[in-house]
């Protein structure tokens, strides 16, 4: 049984979902990290970097998995979104935690196996594959659990390769 904290980063919205698994993979919290927008982007992450920490020592996972940024037509976007992306990545490292990486088509597809669903159908199968009827948490909250999901699943994958050779 590992614990794995996954992460959607965002440097106003950082989604945070933690899961256990992976026989049957379990919920154990989920939520948002907020950052003021009006606050300079320093200050902001700043307060991302403590609230990542916070979730690392309270919960103690034993693996991370972050979410890549999306690198489409808004390339300043991504690179925002690759700085709050980093500070997780730092207050990871920094507690000795592993960290993995994964691209939004490669959770998407991995969670509900289609590496181009939307976010509905993405939410519905995280509630599903939990056995959560209920998730009153921002779609940030639901992509991180996607991401910890899909990072059980290639674990899981990974391993029963390994020892089938």
């Amino acid at each position: 049984m590992i614990r794995v904290l996954g992460i959607d980063p965002g440097t106003v919205l950082l989604g945070y979902g933690i899961v256990e698994g992976p026989a049957k993979a379990r919920l154990v919290e989920c939520g948002v990290l907020k950052a003021p927008a009006r606050l300079p982007i320093e200050r902001r992450l700043c307060e991302l970097f403590d609230g990542v920490c916070g979730l690392v020592a309270s919960f103690h996972p034993d693996e991370v998995a972050i979410e890549e940024p999306f690198v489409g037509v808004n390339v300043k976007s991504a690179f925002t979104v690759g700085r709050a992306q980093s500070v997780a990545i730092l207050a990871a490292a920094r507690a000795g935690v592993p960290v993995s990486y994964y691209s939004p088509a490669e959770v998407k597809r991995q969670v509900a196996g289609y590496g181009r669903g939307d976010k509905d159908q993405v939410r519905s199968m995280v509630m599903l594959q939990l056995g959560v009827k209920e998730l009153d948490q921002k779609m940030d909250a639901t992509d991180a659990l996607a991401v910890a999901l899909c990072h059980l699943y290639c674990r899981d994958a990974a391993r029963r390769l390994a020892v089938e050779r």
